[in-house]
């Protein structure tokens, strides 16, 4: 993965810092108005009257410019001390006065959850944005995936503590004073290390229970072996059959079984590891403030996950949403006009772009008309009848409760997997483009059912990152790592890849070598500190 702003000089790092205000100026000064807040009931009254199951939501109203930073922040107040922030600042600074983009609003997975609205906004878009934030939360509480960001559980109330804005306001704190201590550039120079490798986490590592550690008696029965008894050596009373019983072949065989299986269990890791941060953190030779930093960007990385995983469910079903308590809740006569026009741009489909809401939000008003009128089941899987297929209408009337049963238990891959059928695919009219570099221009390259939807499976597998995993913390007996690369139809790009194994061997301090296939032939990428090297494996 390449390293976000490679090349940026330190001055222009500080000039860039710089740029940015400090939150906790105006933090105390964006308590939401009385009008505003009656709003946000009235909406929150009819969202629970539906079914939304939400966290406690707090609003604060915020300029355009404080808007730009918590959107450069992620969404977060406070974060730790680092160039690229003050970078993606200016960049939505400038986008927005230039008049090519503009954030109505934001919010971030906590509880209570926190959102913002922008000063300025029109009452259609301030009600139109609360109403996709609840969405949005009754998603973050109640989707699988968000699972893994609980921090506990409060014994009270049953509900999951979720404190990040707090824990990122941790990691700031804890890397401002090692900042201090060892230098701001030494330290932002490590965390563009750590940025290079965020990926390399494992997605399902969080729903894994952890292992029992083993009870005194049972450490002491692992480490202590049998003495006077040869392995494998079978029971014999009778000496005179002891060479029939117990061959020395045999004898000699299963020792070096033992052996191996003694060697085996040495191996660092035991099994093949996709969390590579989690073994660099528990391996890897840090200094500690080096294992601070890289803690911080590793909780960072599995919290911000289940946002990728999710991105066209979690915006298709703010949408749904909004689009219901807008059109038959919230909005008056004199405001529904405009809100049309509101909804209609952000479901406009830019070209060359998958547009998530649009995605998102039809697929679940799909899902729901099938299963309101029963299109689903054997009978109707077997029916092969286009025009018992279109009249088709059983009067089921389980459509909102599927909707409630696949926001909880779906990913995008799954969501698209299972309900992106043909016939949708056909009224969405969804293709599938390329770039064609004989015309010079992007073209559609196919309108086939199976074709697209692969595509656009491959796409979300992974949220489009590499599967990576650790093989060997001491390849050739020599202390080095040995990486693999699994492989799923996309080689990896040599120059990210190159840079990703510079990160790795100043983390590791040792050589790195990654195995992998490009061009449909098996290489080995490797890089001792000095040169890299790349060449094909026999």
């Amino acid at each position: 993965r390449r390293r976000r702003g490679m090349g940026v000089s330190g001055a222009s790092r500080r000039k860039l810092c710089e740029t940015r205000p400090r939150m906790g100026k105006f933090s105390l000064r964006t308590a939401l108005p009385g009008y505003l807040r009656d709003i946000q009931r009235d909406v929150e009254a009819h969202a629970k009257g539906y079914g939304l199951d939400t966290f406690p939501v707090l609003f604060e109203v915020v300029d355009y410019d404080q808007m730009n930073e918590l959107a450069a922040y992620g969404g977060f107040p406070v974060r730790y001390p680092h160039w690229r922030f003050g970078m993606e600042y200016e960049q939505l600074s400038k986008s927005y006065e230039y008049g090519l983009s503009k954030i109505y609003e934001m919010v971030i997975n906590n509880n209570p959850s926190i959102a913002y609205l922008l000063e300025g906004n029109s009452l259609v878009d301030q009600k139109l944005v609360i109403s996709h934030v609840l969405g949005h939360v009754d998603f973050f509480k109640n989707n699988f995936c968000f699972a893994a960001t609980n921090q506990g559980t409060d014994q009270r109330s049953g509900e999951p503590i979720r404190k990040w804005i707090d824990s990122m306001a941790n990691h700031g704190t804890t890397i401002r004073r090692w900042a201090d201590r060892v230098g701001i550039e030494k330290v932002e120079e490590f965390v563009d290390v750590c940025l290079s490798l965020e990926n390399l986490i494992d997605p399902q590592k969080p729903f894994v229970p952890p292992k029992p550690r083993p009870t005194r008696r049972e450490f002491e029965m692992l480490e202590s072996e049998p003495e006077g008894e040869e392995p494998g050596r079978l029971k014999n009373e009778l000496d005179y059959m002891e060479d029939f019983i117990n061959p020395s072949e045999f004898l000699a065989s299963e020792r070096d079984k033992v052996d191996r299986e003694k060697e085996a269990k040495k191996k660092i890791p035991l099994h093949p590891d996709r969390d590579v941060l989690g073994f660099l953190l528990e391996h890897a030779p840090l200094e500690r403030w080096e294992r601070d930093v890289l803690s911080a960007v590793r909780a960072e990385a599995y919290y911000f996950w289940p946002q990728m995983q999710t991105k066209i469910m979690n915006e298709g079903w703010a949408s749904y949403w909004h689009s219901r308590l807008m059109t038959e809740k919230v909005s008056d006569d004199g405001e529904i006009i405009e809100y049309a026009e509101r909804n209609a741009s952000v479901m406009e489909t830019a070209s060359g772009r998958l547009n998530p809401y649009k995605l998102g939000v039809e697929l679940y008003r799909h899902v729901e008309e099938r299963w309101d009128k029963g299109q689903f089941g054997k009978e109707w899987e077997d029916c092969d009848d286009l025009e018992a297929r279109r009249t088709w209408d059983r009067r089921t009337g389980l459509g909102r409760q599927k909707l409630f049963e696949v926001r909880k238990l779906y990913t995008d891959v799954t969501f698209i997997d299972e309900f992106l059928t043909p016939d949708f695919a056909f009224q969405a009219k969804l293709y599938a483009f390329g770039w064609n570099p004989r015309n010079d221009r992007f073209e559609i390259e196919t309108r086939k059912f199976k074709e697209v939807k692969d595509k656009l499976l491959f796409q979300l597998t992974n949220a489009g990152q590499p599967f990576i995993y650790v093989e060997d913390a001491n390849l050739g007996n020599r202390g080095e790592l040995f990486l693999r690369h699994e492989h799923m139809g996309i080689d990896l790009r040599t120059d990210w890849a190159k840079e990703v194994l510079r990160s790795l061997v100043r983390v590791w301090r040792r050589p790195v070598e990654i195995h992998t296939r490009l061009e449909n032939k098996p290489s080995l990428l490797r890089f001792d500190g000095k040169e890299h090297v790349q060449r094909p494996l026999k």
